[in-house]
């Protein structure tokens, strides 16, 4: 009797034995998110308090001597800090470094939940933002509610480089009792 069909049954058996059975995520994949709930503000809603918010985000950096481009991939997130009431998130808009609307990211309002968040992305291929663009994010409440903490957080990753950094955003106008005022 020769071994080779012994030899090559075994050689058959190590590697099926050696093979992982646990499915592997897809790299394109990305995780299911809950849906946003769209609202709608009629003339019954009463605002009590509302803020204007200006984030400053940045499409990429420079390095070298400013002589090479970093680009960077943006996620704005907006989070709802009071343990009890929601707030309306009414505009989500995106601009450039020349201060032109470059996306409305909302079509209706949206309400955000006691403690929840939402984010909206760009992806770092997308440089029409530039070095100095920037979101301004609009959200009312009916009650007299904690701020939402709102900041956008940039990444990047290069061969064996990585830089990421967050960038809070700042109250520019503040709505309270139907009535608006800049803060100074």
């Amino acid at each position: 009797m020769k071994p080779y069909p012994y030899i090559f049954l075994a050689i058959a058996v190590i590697i099926l034995a050696s093979c992982e059975s646990t499915p592997k995520s897809q790299p394109n994949a990305t995780p299911a998110t809950p849906l946003q709930k769209i609202v709608t503000l009629d003339k019954n809603f009463k605002i009590v308090s509302g803020q204007t918010v200006y984030v400053p985000v940045y499409s990429h950096i420079y390095h070298h001597n400013r002589q090479e481009i970093f680009e960077l991939a943006v996620t704005l997130s907006i989070r709802n800090t009071d343990l009890t009431n929601p707030i309306i998130i009414t505009s989500v808009r995106y601009y450039n470094s020349e201060g032109k609307l470059v996306k409305q990211y909302l079509e209706r309002p949206i309400q955000l939940d006691a403690l929840a968040s939402t984010d909206f992305f760009i992806n770092r291929n997308d440089t029409s933002g530039g070095l100095g663009a920037n979101f301004i994010v609009e959200w009312v409440a009916q009650t007299e509610i904690s701020e939402p903490i709102v900041e956008a957080v940039m990444i990047g990753t290069d061969f064996q480089q990585g830089i990421s950094f967050i960038s809070p955003g700042r109250v520019i106008k503040s709505q309270n009792k139907d009535k608006r005022s800049l803060l100074k």
